[in-house]
């Protein structure tokens, strides 16, 4: 890894300009560098085929370090995702820093090896991007904003309006590790098993699911501030339906689920930063079941519930006892600095 003669970011008259230059150039410039990245330009030029999907978001997580991933792997696994959900796979990305004087160098470089990891391991390229340092105390050590662009699948027709009574509603994966991997850090638990993030990009798993099944995939989402009962919450709104899930077929960790009751949260509204719901046609939902558990983090996958066309704009949830309770959207604030 290169080597800098400076431990932390800092901000002064005269010599700035001249860290900066050696932060980007000796820093990013050399673990990120790629064919467009190299141009050092102000933005990137790039041939496109078809539909295109964009998107853009930001990361304050805090802590920045955490079990499973650190904001680095955060901020490109969450963008890639994003446009995952729009039935796409990125192939470009931007990525800016904004960076509190004092963070320190080894924070940083580690960070940056990951953010070049995970953008290696997703097949995406950062190709453009850009650093601003603010003075100590006017930050949280560091925020990221990534903006992606890929393309459309073309056997992808993602919409809200596609969706239709009997479809089959399908999640991933176990929930709420990522947000209790973040507040467990905040309150100082330590638990016998280690939780950890489950932050990863969803890109390649959600093409070969439309590779096979194309148009028959509805709906995709991602389940992550507010969690599940969010984003199902809103896609009863949205498409003007209802939704029925059973709890008992909803997969939680032993582990996370008693972590939840130490901090009095439901695992149905923490933040995920692995998992997708994929809303299906009935006649393929089981065999996109069977494909989705022989994915490397797919062994718990299941159908949770299916869309209907009674109760609209609400979520009802059979309990593990058997009776019936309304899933509301979250009462109150969402947990900060989740992502």
């Amino acid at each position: 890894m290169p080597k800098l003669d400076f431990d932390i970011i800092t901000l002064g008259h005269g010599s700035g300009g001249t860290l900066t230059s050696q932060l980007l150039d000796t820093g990013v410039f050399s673990l990120l560098q790629n064919e467009l990245l190299n141009k050092k330009h102000d933005g990137a030029i790039f041939n496109m085929q078809g539909k295109v999907a964009m998107s853009t978001d930001s990361f304050v997580v805090s802590p920045i370090f955490f079990e499973g991933g650190n904001i680095g792997d955060l901020a490109v696994n969450g963008t890639i995702n994003d446009i995952a959900m729009c039935g796409a796979s990125a192939k470009y990305l931007s990525l800016g820093f904004i960076l509190e004087e004092g963070l320190k160098m080894t924070e940083f470089w580690e960070i940056l090896n990951t953010i070049k990891f995970a953008c290696e391991k997703a097949g995406v390229q950062v190709v453009t991007g850009d650093t601003k340092v603010v003075e100590r105390g006017k930050g949280d050590k560091i925020f990221i904003n990534t903006t992606g662009i890929g393309e459309v699948h073309e056997k992808a027709n993602i919409d809200i309006n596609n969706i239709k009574a009997g479809d089959k509603i399908i999640l991933s994966g176990p929930l709420a590790r990522h947000g209790i991997t973040i507040m467990s850090h905040r309150q100082g638990l330590e638990f016998e098993t280690t939780i950890s993030s489950d932050t990863r990009a969803l890109n390649k798993i959600v093409i070969e699911l439309l590779d096979e099944f194309g148009e028959q995939i509805h709906l995709l989402r991602d389940p992550t501030r507010g969690g599940l009962a969010t984003v199902l919450n809103e896609i009863t709104k949205e498409a003007n339906l209802g939704i029925d899930i059973s709890q008992k077929n909803i997969p939680v960790e032993e582990e996370v689920y008693g972590a939840c009751e130490m901090l009095g949260l439901d695992p149905l509204y923490v933040a995920n930063e692995g998992l997708f719901v994929v809303v299906a046609d009935a006649g393929i939902a089981d065999h996109l079941l069977l494909q989705l558990q022989e994915w490397e983090h797919g062994s718990m996958a299941a159908i949770i519930g299916e869309i209907t066309e009674q109760h609209t704009r609400q979520v009802l949830m059979k309990s593990n006892i058997g009776g019936r309770r309304v899933l509301n959207m979250l009462a109150g604030e969402q947990l900060p600095r989740i992502c």
